[in-house]
């Protein structure tokens, strides 16, 4: 029995799952959701250190 080359395992290309300007956007909503929790938990640790340097009033 004969293997015919092509036939088995993982050989072909690939063919594209989505276009590349879907591809870019995904990108640039991730890029874009990552800047934003990097700003959230900058400006959250800044009022943090704020909050904790103001004396208590008594």
């Amino acid at each position: 029995m004969t293997r015919r080359s092509g036939t088995a395992g993982f050989e072909r290309r690939p063919a594209p799952v989505a276009s590349s300007r879907l591809t870019n956007a995904i990108a640039v909503s991730l890029a874009i959701g990552a800047l934003t929790l990097c700003l959230v938990v900058t400006v959250t640790v800044l009022s943090s250190n704020i909050t904790m340097a103001t004396p208590i009033p008594t």
